[in-house]
Protein backbone atom coordinates (compact mmCIF):
# COMPACT_ATOMS: atom_id res chain seq x y z
CA UNK A 1 0.00 0.00 0.00
CA UNK A 2 3.02 2.23 0.69
CA UNK A 3 4.50 1.91 -2.12
CA UNK A 4 1.69 2.45 -4.62
CA UNK A 5 1.03 5.78 -2.46
CA UNK A 6 4.49 6.68 -3.08
CA UNK A 7 3.64 5.83 -7.07
CA UNK A 8 0.53 8.06 -7.13
CA UNK A 9 1.52 10.89 -4.98
CA UNK A 10 5.11 11.59 -6.22
CA UNK A 11 5.74 14.57 -8.09
CA UNK A 12 7.83 14.57 -11.37
CA UNK A 13 11.08 16.39 -10.66
CA UNK A 14 11.71 18.77 -13.67
CA UNK A 15 13.26 21.91 -12.78
CA UNK A 16 12.69 25.06 -14.60
CA UNK A 17 15.84 27.20 -14.63
CA UNK A 18 16.11 30.70 -16.54
CA UNK A 19 19.93 30.89 -18.34
CA UNK A 20 20.58 34.07 -19.43
CA UNK A 21 23.06 35.19 -21.67
CA UNK A 22 25.27 38.53 -21.78
CA UNK A 23 24.03 40.77 -23.85
CA UNK A 24 27.26 42.82 -24.13
CA UNK A 25 30.74 42.05 -24.46
CA UNK A 26 32.51 41.97 -21.52
CA UNK A 27 35.40 44.25 -21.06
CA UNK A 28 39.02 43.08 -20.43
CA UNK A 29 40.00 41.44 -23.39
CA UNK A 30 42.33 43.99 -24.89
CA UNK A 31 44.68 42.47 -27.56
CA UNK A 32 47.87 45.25 -27.41
CA UNK A 33 49.27 45.71 -24.35
CA UNK A 34 52.88 45.33 -25.38
CA UNK A 35 55.40 47.87 -24.75
CA UNK A 36 53.58 49.45 -20.82
CA UNK A 37 55.72 47.88 -18.99
CA UNK A 38 58.49 49.69 -16.90
CA UNK A 39 62.08 50.06 -17.80
CA UNK A 40 64.65 47.69 -16.37
CA UNK A 41 66.99 50.43 -15.34
CA UNK A 42 69.86 48.87 -16.17
CA UNK A 43 73.13 51.43 -16.52
CA UNK A 44 75.93 52.95 -14.13
CA UNK A 45 75.12 53.20 -10.54
CA UNK A 46 78.32 54.54 -9.17
CA UNK A 47 80.40 57.14 -10.99
CA UNK A 48 84.29 57.55 -11.19
CA UNK A 49 85.67 58.66 -8.27
CA UNK A 50 82.86 58.02 -5.66
CA UNK A 51 83.40 55.68 -2.89
CA UNK A 52 81.88 52.84 -2.52
CA UNK A 53 81.28 49.78 0.16
CA UNK A 54 81.70 46.27 -0.20
CA UNK A 55 78.68 44.59 -2.32
CA UNK A 56 77.85 47.97 -3.69
CA UNK A 57 76.58 47.17 -7.23
CA UNK A 58 78.83 50.11 -9.40
CA UNK A 59 76.79 48.64 -12.99
CA UNK A 60 73.93 46.66 -14.16
CA UNK A 61 73.49 45.32 -17.89
CA UNK A 62 72.04 43.15 -20.04
CA UNK A 63 75.16 42.49 -22.46
CA UNK A 64 78.53 42.78 -21.31
CA UNK A 65 78.95 46.46 -21.68
CA UNK A 66 81.38 47.50 -18.95
CA UNK A 67 83.38 44.47 -17.60
CA UNK A 68 84.81 43.78 -14.12
CA UNK A 69 88.50 44.91 -12.99
CA UNK A 70 90.41 45.18 -9.55
CA UNK A 71 88.36 44.23 -6.97
CA UNK A 72 85.37 44.06 -8.94
CA UNK A 73 83.12 40.85 -8.98
CA UNK A 74 80.42 40.12 -11.80
CA UNK A 75 76.97 38.50 -10.47
CA UNK A 76 75.06 36.13 -12.77
CA UNK A 77 72.99 37.98 -14.00
CA UNK A 78 76.16 40.50 -15.03
CA UNK A 79 75.69 43.20 -12.36
CA UNK A 80 79.07 44.24 -11.70
CA UNK A 81 79.53 44.70 -7.77
CA UNK A 82 82.60 46.18 -5.29
CA UNK A 83 84.51 42.93 -3.72
CA UNK A 84 86.38 45.90 -1.24
CA UNK A 85 85.76 49.57 0.10
CA UNK A 86 87.56 51.40 -1.87
CA UNK A 87 87.07 54.54 -4.88
CA UNK A 88 86.04 53.10 -8.33
CA UNK A 89 88.08 54.00 -11.27
CA UNK A 90 86.94 53.39 -15.48
CA UNK A 91 89.53 52.36 -17.40
CA UNK A 92 89.32 51.64 -21.28
CA UNK A 93 91.98 49.29 -22.40
CA UNK A 94 93.08 48.67 -25.83
CA UNK A 95 91.13 44.83 -26.88
CA UNK A 96 92.93 42.79 -29.74
CA UNK A 97 90.90 39.13 -29.65
CA UNK A 98 92.75 35.98 -30.32
CA UNK A 99 93.09 35.16 -33.81
CA UNK A 100 90.92 32.26 -34.39
CA UNK A 101 88.06 33.35 -32.31
CA UNK A 102 84.30 33.93 -33.54
CA UNK A 103 85.17 37.80 -32.86
CA UNK A 104 88.14 38.24 -34.86
CA UNK A 105 85.98 36.40 -37.50
CA UNK A 106 83.02 38.11 -37.55
CA UNK A 107 83.80 41.70 -35.71
CA UNK A 108 87.59 42.36 -36.87
CA UNK A 109 86.45 41.89 -41.08
CA UNK A 110 83.45 44.48 -41.09
CA UNK A 111 85.59 47.57 -39.27
CA UNK A 112 87.65 49.81 -41.32
CA UNK A 113 91.38 49.57 -41.45
CA UNK A 114 93.37 50.25 -38.97
CA UNK A 115 89.83 50.64 -36.08
CA UNK A 116 91.27 49.66 -32.04
CA UNK A 117 88.86 47.88 -30.38
CA UNK A 118 88.19 48.96 -26.62
CA UNK A 119 87.21 47.55 -23.63
CA UNK A 120 85.98 49.31 -20.67
CA UNK A 121 86.40 48.01 -17.56
CA UNK A 122 85.53 49.17 -13.86
CA UNK A 123 87.51 48.54 -11.22
CA UNK A 124 87.94 49.86 -7.17
CA UNK A 125 91.32 51.26 -6.18
CA UNK A 126 91.07 50.14 -2.03
CA UNK A 127 91.01 52.76 0.49
CA UNK A 128 89.42 53.83 3.33
CA UNK A 129 87.18 56.10 4.11
CA UNK A 130 87.96 59.83 5.05
CA UNK A 131 85.33 62.10 6.60
CA UNK A 132 82.42 59.81 7.19
CA UNK A 133 81.13 59.42 10.69
CA UNK A 134 80.50 56.24 13.01
CA UNK A 135 78.28 55.57 15.52
CA UNK A 136 79.83 55.66 18.79
CA UNK A 137 78.40 53.99 21.90
CA UNK A 138 78.52 56.79 24.36
CA UNK A 139 79.37 55.78 27.98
Amino acid sequence: MAALRRLFLATPQTSLVAVRCASKKSGGSSKNLGGRSPGKRYGYKKVEGAFVHAGNILATQRLIRWHPGAHVGMGRNKTLYALEDGIVRYTKEVYIPLPRSSESREVICQLPKGAILYKTFISVVPTTEVGSFKLVTML
